[in-house]
């Protein structure tokens, strides 16, 4: 059994990954152009009518208070002190109990998680609400905490890529939520307004029900009225440059704005994402890679390792590349990401996108490899979509993007777009943010 309790604000207890950027840094660059998102196309939505096998359904029950519990069976068997218990009481009793107590914070979302024994559901569902609903945070546990976040942000300093793409979120959504980061002033912190409770493997769903109704039946009717709709998180097309020739190697993120988790252009992006790839020195194949992307940097040696991601949050995203080059590849490099970016708005065929669809499946199924990561899962996207998406409709929808349809999306979100771009290191021969831009309407020779 494991079980998480999903939260839509940033708590302060957590594992937190960012770190905050220095308000002195350069940031330049105009405003991206607004999106259209046209009329609402039912592309890639149909349901598959296959069954697949030892694939357990969701079941999905909203009480009165507007929590939600959802559980999956298969049949499968760090935090502060509370009102009731210590911080020693409470790691005793996870202790003798065999079980796993953890929580962390994306931009997003806070997940409080536990696996332990089907038999122990029951004490397992009244540690989460006892920890959620009466944590105690003293002087001295605040003053703990604040020595842990000051040495998770001295730990953070040294992940380059964390700190290039807290840049990038710092210049893509400049003066918004998504802007911040996680390690961020306490003041920022919102008030909880919605909770997901979800729990995988070996749970009663009716059970399950009772003990959320009992620990939870009373814990969101503080608010009255309707929930104020949070303000949609702008994105603007600029940089911020960090330069460092002392540095060994230069950094750089390039995304353009993507879309959120339920627009109907997701999957098509994520296709798109997929067919970019990501490559490093330590990979075999050379110029017999699949990804087009990967031949042309193995075959000029451009850069140490790229990356592609793509990014969905509620309304928006970053659809992008993440690279490390030397200082006197940096320019070409991106030359070449934005020449196959073009390319993906012009001229992909229907055989990388068959490929891409099928690496995308098995990369999706094998990040459900475990007890943990279905019941994170479960928790976002009942948040996401208010639902569990089953996994024979995940593939009817991947199976139904075709290269027109990649060409049509990457045209509307890539082509003529004003991108975000982060930058650190030696990055003197990285282009002028108006050459990178004009970069996205045409390529050189």
């Amino acid at each position: 059994m494991a079980a998480a309790v999903v939260c839509r604000t940033l708590l302060p207890v957590a594992r937190r990954r960012l770190w905050g950027f220095a308000p002195r840094l350069p940031l330049r660059g105009a405003a991206a152009q607004p999106l259209c998102f046209g009329g609402n196309r039912l592309r890639s939505t149909q349901v598959a009518t296959q069954v697949v096998l030892n694939v357990p359904e969701t079941q999905v029950t909203c009480l009165e208070n507007g929590l939600r519990v959802a559980s999956e069976n298969s049949g499968l068997s760090t935090c502060t002190g509370t009102k009731k218990r210590s911080q020693l009481d409470l790691e005793l009793e996870i202790e003798n109990m065999g079980a796993h107590l953890n929580a962390y914070t994306s931009r997003e979302q806070t997940v409080y998680y536990a696996k332990a024994f089907s038999k122990d559901l029951p004490r397992a569902v009244e540690i989460l609400a006892d920890i959620i609903q009466n944590s105690t945070l003293g002087e001295a546990e605040i003053e703990r905490e604040r020595g842990v976040i000051l040495r998770e942000m001295q730990e953070v300093e040294t992940n380059l890529q964390e700190v290039v793409f807290d840049y990038l979120h710092a210049t893509a959504y400049q003066n918004t939520a998504l802007g911040r980061t996680i390690l961020g002033p306490t003041e920022n912190i919102k008030w909880i307004h919605k909770k997901i409770f979800s729990f995988n493997l070996g749970v009663c769903h009716d059970e399950l029900l009772e003990l959320a109704k009992f620990h939870f039946g009373d814990s969101l009717c503080a608010h009255k009225g309707e929930i104020p709709a949070l303000p949609r998180c702008k994105f603007t097309g600029s940089e911020i440059r960090v330069r460092d020739d002392k540095m060994p190697l230069a950094h750089l993120a390039i995304a353009v704005e993507a879309v959120g988790w339920a627009h109907p252009d997701t999957i098509c992006l994520m296709v798109a994402n997929t067919l970019i790839g990501n490559w490093d020195r330590s990979f075999g194949g050379g110029m017999n890679l699949s990804s087009k992307l990967a031949q042309l940097t193995c075959h000029g040696n451009l850069c140490h390792s790229f990356q592609s991601f793509n990014t969905s949050y509620t309304d928006t995203g970053l659809w992008g590349l993440y690279m490390v080059c030397e200082q006197a590849t940096v320019g070409d490099m991106l030359h070449v990401v934005q020449k196959e970016w073009m390319r993906l708005c012009t001229s992909v065929t229907e055989s990388e996108v068959a490929r891409a669809r099928n690496l995308l499946k098995t990369n999706m199924l094998l990040q459900l490899d475990g007890s943990t990561p279905i019941c994170e899962d479960i928790g976002r996207q009942m948040l996401c979509y208010n639902r569990r998406i089953p996994i024979p409709e995940l593939e009817a929808r991947i199976d139904a993007v075709n290269a027109e349809m990649v060409r049509e999306v990457c045209t509307k979100y890539i082509y003529d777009k004003s991108p975000a771009i982060a930058a650190l290191g030696p990055i003197e021969r990285l282009p002028d943010f108006n050459q990178i831009c004009s970069n996205m309407r045409w390529t050189r020779d």
